[in-house]
């Protein structure tokens, strides 16, 4: 699903500039533990989070995510969007919750992350 269709779905906007609204995310994500997000595969990810801070940013680069998607109409702060753009991850937000955004996506087609090796 290009990054286009995305904002579409979830009625978003881009925060960091220089997006190619042709990316290509291959699977979704949410979640707001961090731990959570390098727990699971995210190459190439679409990540949804209701986090805001620059460490959000880090653990996507870290993950491999390919663009990240902030909920519940928050604003990422000044710090947070210069550091995605310094790592060429696209910033997006949406107004939707993160549960209505998730459903949007996976109802156009977008599937979730495949568990790796978690020990329950």
């Amino acid at each position: 699903m290009k990054i286009a269709e995305v904002l579409q779905i979830v009625e978003g906007q881009v925060v960091t500039a220089d997006v190619d609204l042709d990316l290509e995310v291959c699977v979704g994500c949410a979640a707001d533990l961090m731990s959570d997000v390098l727990a699971f595969p995210c190459e190439g990810a679409l990540l949804l989070s209701g986090l805001i801070n620059p460490q959000v940013v880090r653990t996507a680069e870290v993950a491999g995510v390919a663009a990240l998607l902030i909920v519940r109409g928050k604003t990422p702060p000044k710090e947070t969007v210069a550091l995605a753009g310094e790592k060429r991850i696209p910033l997006l937000t949406t107004h939707l919750t993160m549960f209505e955004a998730c459903g949007r996506l996976y109802q156009a087609g977008l599937t979730g992350c495949a568990p790796s090796n978690l020990s329950q």
